[in-house]
């Protein structure tokens, strides 16, 4: 077992192929309030996991009586962070592409993600013969819903999505632009998309105004 990262919130173990987020205690907070809230987030994301994986790639947590950890399988591949960067323009789009279309799929299931960064999305490389295969990049996975919810609220969409568009101009600004048009194309498939895209407009709007003061 190693930690191959530590949190505010929670440690990430790896353990034989497999990967346990383990909430750890707040020593600032009464014992039994610490247990009641890890406990509860803990639950809260297990619930959002299992949800998720039946309708994008993200890992399914493995039944466990752990109340304060979950087990789920080690997802493979490149951290989107570190590698969407080194990637050809058009495969960097491709990729944008896939990722408008499983929040559209998210949303339409009001699963709301709550961190939308490309550090919480690994490009998994398709397998031929067993082997990795670099020209076929082709399924992305979304990670960590520590902060995400269920919400039927078009705000909250529309909130989810400006993460997104921050985290791009801030970690990968050469091309931000051009990668969250191609998110956008593809989340118009959602049933909500004129309306979130719209209130969208107007969470942008408040965070430039914001940002002048």
């Amino acid at each position: 077992m190693k930690i191959i990262q530590q949190g505010a919130e929670a440690k990430i173990i790896e353990s034989n192929k497999f990967v346990i987020k383990d909430r750890i205690p707040k020593g600032y907070r009464i014992k039994e309030l610490d247990e009641k809230i890890r406990k509860r987030r803990t639950r809260s994301e297990t619930k959002l996991l299992e949800k998720a994986s039946k309708i994008i790639n993200s890992p399914k947590p493995i039944e466990s009586r752990e109340i304060y950890k979950i087990k789920m399988p080690m997802i493979e591949g490149e951290k989107l962070s570190e590698h969407l960067d080194n990637f050809s323009l058009e495969k960097q789009k491709e990729v944008c592409k896939k990722m408008g279309e499983n929040i559209a799929k998210l949303h339409d299931s009001h699963i709301i993600h709550g961190d939308l960064t490309t550090s919480n999305m690994i490009l998994q490389k398709k397998k031929l013969k067993g082997k990795f295969d670099k020209e076929n990049l082709d399924c992305l996975y979304f990670l960590d819903f520590g902060l995400g919810f269920i919400s039927h609220k078009i705000e909250d969409m529309a909130v989810d999505l400006y993460l997104l568009r921050e985290a791009l101009e801030a970690k990968h600004f050469k091309n931000w632009e051009t990668l969250l048009k191609e998110v956008i194309k593809t989340y118009k498939v959602s049933e909500k998309s004129k309306l979130v895209l719209k209130q969208l407009e107007k969470v942008e709007k408040r965070g430039r105004y914001k940002d002048k003061y």
